[in-house]
């Protein structure tokens, strides 16, 4: 009898040790199915570190489409030689974070997560561009000039990094699965970039220059403000180097995870 009842006021604690080791664990892989949605790809690590914090790592990337909310680039974009229509876009992403937790369990609850963002934009910018130049006499004929309407594809990579902060809450689900829903935040920092647009390689000199400078002077017709463009001429290709804010909304996101 005393046995028995010993047994029955262990019991409790034994299913209560069981179901924490089954809930518990001090990882969890996520993917933000918000993101996933629109072809934004991503994976998340995290790690607690105590009861009240945890650090994690995110990789995201984008695959080659077309530029996504147009009307709202053409504000920062001013320039009507630009084919917004075939911009296309590309983008990978690294976020380091840390949360801390309001929470009374390990990684559970409202938290307020600062974290660091590293990106790579990929981009190809078609420009159309104008040029006229004079050819070459032949056997002493003054030949008439020509002009040239064609579209020079200005193509390379934005870097940003900025650091920020967003709120959330973190569920545990079932089991093992665990459910993060970000509300809001957003990130601030600088970008730097380097664009190229390469003519043929067996371009006449006297068709290449004037191609190239016309295309330099489209490409810096263009406002967009507060990003600075530097455009220059090299060999037989255009450079725009670009500088300026970078800046970003983080939240509405729906996160999936296992834990273990």
């Amino acid at each position: 009898m005393k046995n028995l009842f010993t047994l029955i006021l262990l019991l409790p604690i034994s299913i209560h040790l069981n179901a924490q080791s089954l809930i518990g664990g001090d990882h969890i892989l996520k993917t933000n199915l918000s993101a996933d949605a629109i072809q934004n790809y991503n994976l998340t690590f995290e790690k607690s570190l105590n009861h009240f914090m945890s650090l994690s790592v995110s990789y995201a990337t984008m695959p080659k489409r077309d530029l996504p909310f147009q009307a709202l680039a053409k504000q920062f974009i001013d320039n009507p030689n630009i084919n917004f229509d075939n911009f296309k876009v590309a983008n990978n992403t690294i976020t380091i974070e840390s949360r801390f937790y309001l929470g009374l369990q390990k990684m559970s609850g409202f938290y307020i997560a600062p974290y660091a963002r590293f990106g790579n934009l990929e981009v190809d910018v078609p420009v159309k561009y104008t040029y006229t130049y004079t050819p070459a006499p032949i056997q002493g004929i003054t030949l008439p000039a020509q002009t040239v309407s064609t579209t020079a594809n200005l193509a390379g990579t934005i870097r940003s990094q900025s650091v920020g902060v967003y709120v959330g809450m973190q569920f545990q689900l079932l089991t093992k699965i665990v459910l993060d829903l970000w509300v809001i935040g957003g990130h601030y920092g600088s970008s730097n970039g380097k664009l190229q647009a390469d003519l043929p390689a067996n371009t006449p000199p006297i068709v290449s220059n004037a191609a190239l400078n016309a295309l330099k002077t489209t490409i810096d017709q263009t406002n967009a403000n507060p990003f600075k463009l530097n455009t220059i001429v090299s060999g037989n290709s255009i450079i725009t180097n670009t500088e300026g804010p970078w800046a970003g909304i983080r939240g509405a996101g729906i996160t999936v995870g296992l834990r273990f």
